[in-house]
């Protein structure tokens, strides 16, 4: 890491604006003009009062400002970085400066509304860190070092297999499954293995749109179909295959749709099929919280259909591992399997091997069941006590449905609401929450998607008292 540079600020005490707003301002000057890049590491509140010949405590204060309004970022046991993205200038953020109200949340920890999060601080991280260690120690360690195959680690897959076999009723050998660093890489392959220029993409509006994107870099374009109480409406896609002969995939996440939590029903899971197996179109499934399901009855992918002959199936190890565990898969026929196989030998040449073993070792040891059998109660716990907070605070300005399933909860208004205006109000409290324009395909979605597993209960209440205390009138 290199060394914290030395920070030159001339101060005017004579001025009228306080002396942590004027550190604070050279600090963004300097980074707006290219002497602080992203990833830049600060000398510590100490150093720089030295420095500057300040009282630290007007250093904290400055800190606080660039920390709040995105400048910087505090990184546990490491230090103060320059923000990876640099925030926008914006009359909102003058008028929270001016007023002071940055200090007064700055100092508390930012409630983040994420959209469906695992609380990390409930990750396996010691029975990882254990596998990892004994996976090294037991093979040589020349053989870690050496190219693997593309496809990932045999035993790893079959153990994927098994489990979808054995969990998700479907029906695959080890060699329908690739691994990759996360369901996004799953996704950009797929698209690239299935599409070419100018082929139609079928996509639920409102949905996911890092999945659009890599259909979108694949050359498809993307006809939008609307997502009602029962999931993607099939009747539209019938319609949109009438009119579009080159329509070569429909991507869906019927398990719990994102982003409004609903599941695609059984009827309608039929016709899809039926249309699939009819007009030749793949079903690409994106099943990214399968495990978290609190109903008794299972719900099984799409793909696990006796009937299904097209289909890419999508899921991720990082939901139930760790969100920064880079692991997800597919399953699919052989021959895009092979397809996949070589795009990733462009971009990747292969996966995290010893990553692979020392999960697979997890599962093989019992450590993901039992981690599994010890946070869903929590999980269902969590969200019981959030659908509360809802009724309390909100049953008279939303809708919502609770969710059989998944980590987040979907709310629409019960009266016009802007949403995206309450949600930027509610950044400058200090209360995140997604934008509800991240999700249409075009416009603004009529809804708050809002993740709650990743908050304790103290979060939550204050997160949804602010909500409704902001609420339009």
């Amino acid at each position: 890491m290199l060394r914290p540079w030395e920070l030159v600020i001339p101060l005017d005490r004579a001025q009228e604006k306080p002396v942590y707003m004027q550190i604070a301002d050279a600090v963004i000057v300097a980074i707006q003009s290219g002497k602080l890049v992203a990833g830049s590491i600060l000398p510590g509140s100490r150093q720089l009062a030295a420095q500057l010949n300040v009282n630290r405590n007007t250093i904290v204060e400055a800190l606080d400002v660039l920390a709040a309004e995105g400048w910087l970022v505090s990184k546990e046991r490491r230090g103060i970085f320059v923000a990876d993205v640099q925030p926008l200038a914006s009359p909102e953020r003058s008028l929270v400066r001016e007023s002071g109200m940055v200090r007064d949340f700055a100092t508390k920890p930012l409630i983040t509304f994420d959209d469906g999060l695992p609380d990390s601080a409930q990750a396996p991280i010691d029975e990882l860190a254990r596998a990892y260690r004994q996976i090294f120690a037991r093979k040589g360690r020349w053989q870690m070092m050496g190219y693997r195959h593309e496809a990932g680690d045999p035993e790893f897959r079959e153990a994927i297999a098994q489990m979808l076999n054995y969990k998700r009723g479907m029906r695959l050998s080890p060699d329908q499954v690739f691994i990759t660093r996360g369901s996004q890489m799953a996704m950009f392959l797929a698209a690239h293995a299935l599409l070419k220029p100018g082929d139609h993409v079928l996509i639920e509006n409102p949905g996911y749109k890092p999945a659009w994107e890599a259909f979108t870099h694949a050359g498809a374009r993307l006809l939008p179909v609307n997502v009602d109480a029962h999931g993607i409406v099939t009747d539209e896609i019938r319609a949109y295959l009438h009119d579009h002969p080159n329509i070569k995939a429909v991507y869906i996440t019927p398990h719990h749709q994102f982003p409004t939590t609903v599941t695609l029903n059984l009827r309608r899971r039929m016709e899809l099929v039926a249309l699939s197996n009819e007009y030749g179109f793949t079903i690409i499934e994106d099943d990214y919280d399968h495990e978290f399901h609190f109903s008794p009855r299972p719900v099984m992918p799409v793909s696990s259909l006796e009937q299904a002959r097209n289909y890419v199936y999508i899921g991720t190890m990082s939901k139930i591992v760790a969100p920064a565990l880079r692991i997800g898969y597919l399953a699919s026929c052989a021959s895009i399997i092979d397809k996949v196989t070589s795009l990733r030998k462009i971009i990747d040449v292969q996966g995290d091997y010893m990553m692979e073993q020392a999960v697979f070792q997890l599962i093989h040891d019992g450590e993901i069941r039992r981690h599994l059998k010890r946070t869903t109660p929590l999980y269902k716990s969590k969200r019981d006590f959030f659908e509360t907070l809802i009724r309390e605070y909100l049953a008279d300005k939303v809708h919502f449905t609770k969710p059989e399933g998944g980590l987040a909860f979907w709310l629409t208004p019960k009266a016009p609401v802007d949403l995206v205006k309450l949600a930027a109000a509610l950044r400058q409290k200090g209360i995140a929450l997604i934008s509800p324009d991240t999700f249409c395909y075009k416009g603004s979605a009529n809804g708050l998607r809002l993740g709650y597993a990743s908050l304790s209960e103290e979060q939550m209440q204050e997160g949804i008292q602010a909500i409704a205390a902001n609420w339009p009138d």
